[in-house]
Formats: structure tokens, C-alpha cells, sequence
């Protein structure tokens, strides 16, 4: 048998060179995968999921909002986000669980009368509510409807009626307060009830009320399915009152609704109001970068909301940045002077 000499120092290079070589391989392996990088961004960090408080399931607010959360969701490119519309009762607890502590929200659709009084603690809630508006949205065009056998010509015909104003909670003495106020009613003057639009309709039919208000973008659904089978009657505001509200209060504005956008009961043209448009909040704390970017997000895709809400026309340089009494958050101040639509 043959003595065979190990010597020490090449064993070592040959180990060392070995695990080198391996490791080489892996790393090559790596980065096929496309594994080997180290870096991260902000579309390889963990999914983040948002969320957007719009409404009841059968109204506008969760339509837009489901259309607004599907747009940014679809082509956020900044951000690994997942954004969803969450049910909920509207503007008022949209407000609410946006400025509590463990909010659950990170965006709210909310009606921006009620926005208005909410974030100077006027109303239901004695403080200041820390919220700032992101976008302007949609009017929210309104109309008092009546059956034309009522006899109901004018808004002060209404005293001593039955007036459906809205579902309870919902917040629309906000805006319907100073509404019957400017045309000399009060609350106390009519029956006040309380119902969907969808209820409204109902109750319009079998004569237990009088007449109903209803808001949205136009053509309503629930005016559209009143007059299939009523003869519906639209109740005209007041010039002097209708100037006046507009005059007093940012969130007003005149509103004429086209010919014959609700067929066979309206063959001319309408001058109404927006009671105060439909728009995006979110809590004044807010992550400035969450909203810049959600804000972007939402604006550069603006087109693909109007291909799932006629709403998503609202969504322009003139209107989103309106002014309806509540302040822009600073993120979303950021995106708009960027793009130069930003009127200090």
C-alpha cells in the first residue's frame, strides 16, 4: 500500500473554492427566479388592504365608491393595495368610524352638507370632526316629488302634509333644514317619515304620504320607477329661496336638469339645485402619502370610472378640486398643484 501525503493548505483552497462555486450556482438560480434581489419596493412589500365607507348596497353612494375602489385597485402601480367598498349607513358613520381611534376606514363617501356642519361640530356632533375632503364628486340634484292629483304646486304647499324626507339616520336634515327654513317650513309644519327611495315610491302610491324628496345624479331610479306607473309631478323651488341657499352655504348650487331626462313626465327642462355633492374624505391624519397616491391613482384613471358609473364624469379639473366647505387634505392638495388644477 502506497503512503499518500494530504497536504493541509490545498485541501482548503479546494473546499473553499467548492462552496464558492456552489454557492455561485445558487445565486444564479436566484436570480433566474427572479429571487436574488434584495431590494424591495413598495409592489413587492405585503399587500395593503384599504378600504372606502360608502352606503346601503342599493344606492350611489356604494355604487361609486365600488367603481372608485375597482379603478384605483386596478392600476395603483406605486403601491401593493388592495382597495374595497364597505356597506355601511352612510355619510354619518362613514364620518364616525374615519375619526375614531382604531378606524377602520381609510376613506369615506360621504354627502358634503353634512360634511360641511360636521367638520365645524355644528349638528348631531357638538366638536369639530378632523376630516378633509380628497375629491369632489357627483351633485346631488334634488327634486320633491308628488303625485299631480295632490295638488301640491309649491314647497309651501307642503305644511300640513306627509313628507318623506329621507331614511332615518342618514343625515338629510343637514341639507333639508335650511332647504324648508329659506321657504318658510319647518320640520313642525308637515309630517316628517322616513323611508328609502324605493319606500317613497310605495308610499306615494298608496296615499300615505303626500310627497317625497329625492336626491342623486340624475335620472334617478326610484323617480324613473315612479312615474311607470304614477303621474309624477316635480315641485319647483323658490328663485329668491334658491339664490339665497346658494348665497349662504358653499355645498349649494344651482343645478338645470335636461329635457326629457326623466321621460313622459318632465318634456322641459328643470331648474333645481345640488344639495350638497357626493364626495371622498378621509381623516385629517392620514398618511399624506396614502392619500397623494390614491388621489393619483383615481385621477389618472378617471375615464374607467365613467365606464363603470356615469358618476365618474364628475371626476375633472374644474370639479374635483371644487370647493364645498370642507378643507382638502394636504395629500391631495399635493397631486393637484402637480398637475397644475389647483386654485389656492
Amino acid at each position: 500500500m502506497r503512503n499518500v501525503i494530504f497536504n493541509t493548505p490545498i485541501i482548503i483552497l479546494i473546499v473553499v473554492l467548492s462552496l464558492s462555486i456552489g454557492c455561485d450556482n445558487d445565486s444564479k438560480k436566484d436570480a433566474d427566479n427572479g429571487e436574488a434581489s434584495t431590494t424591495t419596493d413598495d409592489n413587492t412589500s405585503e399587500q395593503q388592504f384599504l378600504s372606502i365607507g360608502t352606503a346601503t348596497l342599493q344606492g350611489a353612494f356604494h355604487q361609486v365608491g365600488s367603481a372608485i375602489a375597482g379603478v384605483v385597485s386596478q392600476n395603483i402601480k406605486e403601491k401593493n393595495w388592495q382597495v374595497t367598498a364597505e356597506g355601511t349607513k352612510g355619510t354619518q358613520q362613514n364620518i364616525r368610524l374615519l375619526v375614531e381611534e382604531d378606524s377602520t376606514l381609510e376613506f369615506g363617501m360621504a354627502n358634503a352638507a353634512i360634511s360641511y356642519f360636521a367638520v365645524r361640530g355644528e349638528g348631531a356632533r357638538k366638536t369639530e370632526q378632523p376630516i378633509r375632503a380628497v375629491v369632489t364628486l357627483a351633485p346631488n340634484v334634488a327634486l320633491f316629488v308628488t303625485q299631480k292629483s295632490s295638488g301640491i304646486q309649491s314647497m309651501q304647499d307642503l305644511k300640513d302634509k306627509r313628507v318623506v324626507v329621507g331614511p332615518a339616520g342618514a343625515g338629510f336634515e343637514y341639507f333639508l333644514k335650511p332647504v324648508f327654513e329659506e321657504h318658510g317650513l319647518t320640520y313642525d309644519d308637515f309630517t316628517d317619515l322616513n323611508g328609502s327611495y324605493a319606500a317613497a315610491v310605495d308610499m306615494l302610491a298608496n296615499g300615505s304620504a303626500d310627497a317625497a324628496f329625492m336626491g342623486g345624479a340624475p335620472p334617478i331610479p326610484a323617480i324613473t320607477q315612479a312615474s311607470a306607473s304614477q303621474d309624477i309631478f316635480f315641485i319647483p323651488f323658490d328663485d329668491s329661496a334658491l339664490k339665497s341657499l346658494i348665497k349662504k352655504y358653499p355645498f349649494f348650487n344651482a343645478v338645470t336638469i335636461p329635457a326629457n331626462t326623466y321621460k313622459d313626465i318632465q318634456p322641459e327642462a328643470f331648474s333645481t339645485m345640488n344639495v350638497g355633492s357626493m364626495h371622498i374624505i378621509t381623516a385629517e391624519n392620514a398618511d399624506e402619502d396614502m392619500v397623494y397616491h390614491f388621489t393619483k391613482t383615481l385621477y389618472t384613471h378617471r375615464a374607467e370610472v365613467v365606464d363603470a358609473h356615469p358618476a365618474g364624469k364628475a371626476i375633472n379639473e374644474k370639479n374635483a378640486v371644487k370647493d364645498v366647505g370642507t378643507p382638502f387634505h394636504p395629500g391631495a392638495i399635493r397631486f393637484y398643484k402637480e398637475i397644475g388644477i389647483w386654485n389656492e
